[in-house]
């Protein structure tokens, strides 16, 4: 699985330390981890929690990832962002426990997590231990297990719920304030991870029209 992860700017300082817990979990488990940024705070492409969700909705809609961890100080902006986006079902996880119900009842493609508010000693050891029950093992068997079929039946239904509500992605795409798109595929390494692995030819072929009018970012 292609998993990747979005730091916002007020957290950037500790993109390092979450980073490293989620390739200590996720690596060894056979997946990959690609990080789009926030690196450090003084990047030149800064990202607020609505590019998190913008950013989101580009890579897995487009087949970039299949997974995206993001958050903001508390979490929620980033998972409110990202759940504005076409296919995009995120949950706000501050805790193994979280990260269990998530992923066995909801199934969802995207989580959140608040990277200030109760970021404190041992936080390191928190996010490892929300990635393994993330990551480990199948998801979606339901929890409990008599309930799985309907909730199985439920995801399913919200699925086909948002695909009325939401416009598709190359839709949004093109009618998004195009400065905010600009600035939210600004990073380091967008480019590099994201035309290696980008499926949707439409997709693919608008974002490179957006960044051919982009202006280059000068190094920091």
């Amino acid at each position: 699985m292609k998993i990747a992860l979005i730091v916002e700017n007020s957290q950037a300082a500790k993109s390092a330390t979450i980073h490293d817990a989620l390739t200590s979990v996720a690596v060894p488990l056979g997946h990959e981890v690609f990080h789009y940024g926030m690196y450090a705070p003084e990047d030149k492409a800064s990202l607020t929690y609505v590019m998190n969700g913008l950013l989101t909705g580009i890579l897995l809609n487009s087949g970039a990832a299949d997974f995206v961890v993001t958050g903001c100080g508390t979490g929620m902006g980033s998972m409110l962002a990202a759940n504005s986006m076409p296919g995009v079902f995120c949950g706000l996880v501050i805790d193994p426990t979280d990260a269990f119900l998530f992923g066995q009842i909801n199934d969802g493609n995207a989580i959140s997590m608040p990277y200030a508010k109760g970021f404190g000693w041992a936080a390191e050891l928190n996010l490892q231990d929300v990635y393994k029950k993330l990551f480990e093992g199948e998801r979606g068997l339901g929890y409990p297990k008599e309930r799985a079929e309907i909730m199985a039946k439920n995801r399913g239904i919200l699925k086909s719920l948002k695909a009325v509500t939401c416009h598709d992605m190359l839709t949004v795409l093109k009618t998004v304030d195009q400065d905010l798109l600009k600035a939210a595929i600004a990073g380091e390494k967008f480019q590099e991870y994201f035309f290696a692995s980008a499926t949707d030819a439409g997709i693919r072929d608008y974002i490179q029209s957006v960044l051919a009018t982009a202006p280059v970012l000068e190094p920091a």
